[in-house]
């Protein structure tokens, strides 16, 4: 069980015990990620982010940041998202409050010195390099431009080359000082950890954050009446694509029942797409089903790699799937495999401390509202067949559909008319 408490500034803390674990985690979540920023400043989170682990006046350099966790065998690391950013370290429970220390110094006392404005910019820009000579991940940056075109849900996390170069230290400074608040952050403890001593402890390394009013999210715009296409044309050995729909947001009360169809459709290693794409047909190495849902968007997507000559061969047996499970309702047998795979998997990956870390914090920050394992499950278990079957026949209609592919393209036309035979 967890216990959350929000002091008088606003700062929310969840303290996760666990008994059998000889690690304890803490995260820190703030409010705030790509969705947020205005297009001159597009990939200043992911930005910061970095400059996080460049020094504080205590630990003055990169070298001493990491040093710190390293003489312990710490597991430590930072991520940005659209809607979120946030900074761990994972240690041995002996060194619990040098956890505690490390990742509010870097959160609380960062200095982002100016000198390493200059050098950050060039790794991140081989990031995006890195990123865009990798179809397999380069074409997920394409689902979301399709997706959401050009608003900040429809832009690349780290940003673009040219975003990046205009950031400055006082962009960086005043984006920080205005997200980087106490009513827009959650501190999650997770491991064999007394809760109230460590509560005590949290509110001593925590409790300075500064107080404030944190930018909001601007509305997502989202409209589709046509079925959607963004081919992107490379010479490349395989031809990587992404083919989906939009669903639903993370309050939707149908995101359950989204996150199991795309589990049937694609989710493991007994699911259809899988089955027919690689077993039978041996055309894909990968293929595979998500179901993702934001605070104000949601989709289901399938991705593969396949031969180039496969490609109209893939996205055919993909439509084919999609029609199949709108018009025929599921077996109770393929729903309940779907159930009970879901809830297994996430059994075993919040074993560990990080995870649960991440699992209670992130509900929190989300959605202000944590719901435990067992009320989640209750809402897996709540559906039925029926659900799967309106939900199937409401996403998955031809002016719905959308494509995303990178590969050496030979006839764009003949993509899009097999999705118009939808």
């Amino acid at each position: 069980m967890f216990k959350k408490t929000t002091l008088a500034n606003g700062l929310r803390i969840i303290i996760v015990p666990q008994k059998n674990t000889q690690a304890v985690t803490v995260l820190v979540l703030v409010g705030t990620g790509s969705k947020y920023e205005k297009k001159e400043i597009s990939g200043i989170s992911h930005f910061l982010e970095h400059m996080f682990f460049k020094g504080t006046k205590k630990r003055p350099s990169t070298t001493a940041i990491a040093e710190t966790l390293d003489r312990v065998g710490g597991i430590y690391n930072a991520f940005t998202s659209e809607e979120y950013t946030g900074y761990f370290a994972k240690v041995a429970l002996p060194h619990f409050d040098l956890a505690l220390d490390w990742v509010s110094d870097i959160y609380l006392n960062s200095l982002l010195p100016e000198k390493q404005i200059k050098k950050e910019k060039g790794v991140i820009i081989e990031e995006i390099n890195m990123i865009f000579d990798n179809p397999m991940s380069y074409v997920g940056i394409l689902w979301n431009k399709l997706l959401y075109g050009d608003q900040p849900a429809g832009w690349d996390v780290v940003g673009s080359k040219e975003s990046v170069a205009g950031i400055s230290h006082p962009k960086l400074l005043d984006y920080m000082k205005k997200q980087y608040v106490a009513s827009n952050t959650v501190v999650c403890i997770a491991g064999k950890i007394a809760p109230a001593a460590a509560l005590k402890k949290a509110k001593k390394y925590f409790s300075k954050i500064t107080q404030g009013e944190p930018n909001a999210k601007p509305l997502v715009l989202e409209k589709q009446t046509r079925l959607g296409c963004l081919l992107y044309q490379r010479k490349t050995g395989q031809t990587h694509l992404c083919l989906g729909v939009r669903g639903y947001n993370l309050f939707h009360p149908q995101r359950y029942a989204q996150e199991i169809l795309a589990t049937i459709l694609g989710g493991m290693m007994s699911s259809r797409l899988f089955i027919e794409v690689r077993e039978k047909l041996g055309i894909a190495y990968y293929v595979t089903t998500s179901s993702d849902s934001n605070t104000d968007t949601g989709f289901l997507v399938t991705q593969a790699g396949v031969d180039n000559k496969n490609a109209e061969k893939a996205i055919s047996t993909i439509l084919r799937e999609y029609k199949k499970v709108s018009q025929r309702k599921i077996a109770p047998t393929e729903l309940k495999k779907a159930k009970d795979y879901i809830k297994g998997k996430t059994v075993l990956l919040l074993e560990s401390s990080d995870a649960q870390a991440s699992f209670y914090g992130l509900q929190e920050l989300l959605k202000k509202e944590v719901l435990t394992l067992e009320q989640i499950y209750a809402k897996i278990n709540k559906v039925k067949p029926d659900d799967i079957l309106k939900i199937a026949q409401d996403i998955f209609q031809a002016q719905k559909l959308n494509l995303a592919l990178v590969g050496p393209l030979k006839n764009e036309k003949s993509l899009e008319q097999l999705l118009r035979t939808f």
